[in-house]
């Protein structure tokens, strides 16, 4: 039920960015969504790619260090009080959140799907199942972004 991230240093410094960008466009490779946090040295480039074992030989064979960490996808209710009625869930799991960020769909049934690290999803998943939490598998979530 979980969803692979890939995860780059990045020094903070112009045209670092485009780098791993180039490297996945050269192989054909889609970033289907990503986050960059950056701090006064450096950043965190976060991205899903459909096939990330071989984005992953991608980057690394263009310099890149990545590691790879493990995500949910979680729909959440595109109304106002949606996301708080998950993070309750996620709080009466006992599961803090590390971070967070949105899945572009092309969804229009009334959700939207975020990202979120939490401390062992694997266990985590089947936990927010039962609390009625819905937690999308990866290929659900690839074939959504395919429509």
């Amino acid at each position: 039920m979980t969803v692979r991230q890939l995860s780059l240093f990045l020094e903070n410094r112009p045209g670092q960015l485009r780098v791993p960008c180039r490297a996945l466009g050269e192989a054909g490779l889609d970033v289907l969504t990503m986050s960059l946090a950056d701090t006064r040295e450096f950043g965190i480039l976060r991205l899903v790619v459909e096939d990330w074992a071989r984005a992953r030989a991608v980057l690394e064979a263009a310099g890149q260090v990545v590691n790879v960490t493990d995500l949910l996808a979680i729909d959440v209710p595109a109304r106002p009080g949606g996301l708080a009625e998950v993070l309750g869930a996620l709080e009466r799991a006992g599961l803090g959140i590390e971070y967070m960020y949105p899945f572009t769909t092309g969804d229009r049934e009334g959700r939207a799907t975020l990202l979120f690290r939490v401390e062992d999803p694997a266990s985590a998943a089947p936990r927010l199942a039962a609390a009625g939490v819905p937690v999308v598998a990866a290929a659900e979530l690839f074939r959504r972004r395919r429509g």
